[in-house]
C-alpha cells in the first residue's frame, strides 16, 4: 500500500532529471511552478522587479542544487515555495535594512552637538508607530510572511474548499448562496467554508521570523 506521505512520482522524476543536467526538466518545473514562485516573491516584496529577480534566482539554486530537494520530506511543490519564501525575505531584510542606514545617515545632517563631542537628533531612534527601526522591519516581515502564506495555502488547498472560499469572499456570496453555485447542500458549503479557514488560520502560526511555508506543509 502507498503511504499517504510518499510524494508523487513526478517529483521523484523531475529530481532524478534534473540531477542528469536536462535542461527539458527545468522547463517544465519553470512553467508548472513560475506562477507560485513569483507570486510568492511579490507578496513579500511587493516589487515586480525584485520578484522578477526572486524568481531567476530559485530557478537557478533548483538547477544548480537538485539534491537539496529530499522527497522524503514532501512535495517537490512546498520546498519550491519555502525556498521562494527564504530568498524574498532575506532581499526584504537586506533591502529595508540598506533603507534604515541611510535614513540614519540622513538625519545627521540634523545633529545638535552639546559639548563638542556628543551629538544627538532630539530623537528615540523610534519610528512613527513607536517602535523602533528593528522591531518595524520584523513587523513588516512577519506581515508579508503571513500574506505570502496565506497565499500559498489557498492556491495549495483542495479545488473545493478553493472554489468555497472565493465564492464566499471574494465574490460575497453567503453559504446559501455558495451551495447553489457549486450544486452542493448548505451543510456541505458550510464544511467546505469551515474547512478552508481553518487552513487559513494557520497562515499565522509561523515563527516571528517569518518562518516560509514549510517543506512537507500543506499541499
Amino acid at each position: 500500500m502507498t503511504r499517504r506521505d510518499t510524494p508523487p512520482r513526478w517529483d521523484r522524476k523531475m529530481q532524478q532529471r534534473l540531477a542528469r543536467g536536462e535542461a527539458a526538466a527545468l522547463g517544465e518545473l519553470y512553467d508548472r511552478f513560475a506562477s507560485l514562485v513569483h507570486g510568492l516573491a511579490h507578496r513579500v516584496l511587493g516589487d515586480e522587479r525584485a520578484a522578477d529577480r526572486i524568481t531567476r534566482e530559485v530557478f537557478s539554486h533548483v538547477w544548480e542544487n537538485p539534491e537539496s530537494y529530499d522527497p522524503k520530506q514532501g512535495p517537490l511543490r512546498s520546498w519550491v515555495a519555502t525556498l521562494t519564501h527564504r530568498l524574498a525575505v532575506q532581499r526584504l531584510r537586506t533591502t529595508e535594512t540598506a533603507a534604515l542606514a541611510q535614513d540614519g545617515m540622513d538625519d545627521t545632517t540634523g545633529l545638535t552637538c552639546t559639548d563638542g563631542t556628543t551629538c544627538t537628533d532630539g530623537t528615540d531612534g523610534t519610528t512613527a508607530t513607536g517602535l523602533t527601526g528593528t522591531e518595524e522591519l520584523e513587523r513588516k516581515v512577519r506581515r508579508a510572511s503571513v500574506a505570502a502564506r496565506a497565499d500559498y495555502i489557498v492556491t495549495s488547498m483542495p479545488t473545493p474548499l478553493r472554489a468555497a472560499l472565493e465564492l464566499a469572499y471574494f465574490q460575497r456570496r453567503d453559504y446559501r448562496q455558495t451551495a447553489a453555485d457549486l450544486g452542493v447542500t448548505e451543510d456541505e458549503a458550510r464544511r467546505r467554508l469551515r474547512l478552508g479557514l481553518q487552513l487559513l488560520s494557520t497562515a499565522h502560526d509561523s515563527g516571528p521570523s517569518g518562518t516560509p511555508p514549510e517543506h512537507g506543509s500543506t499541499r
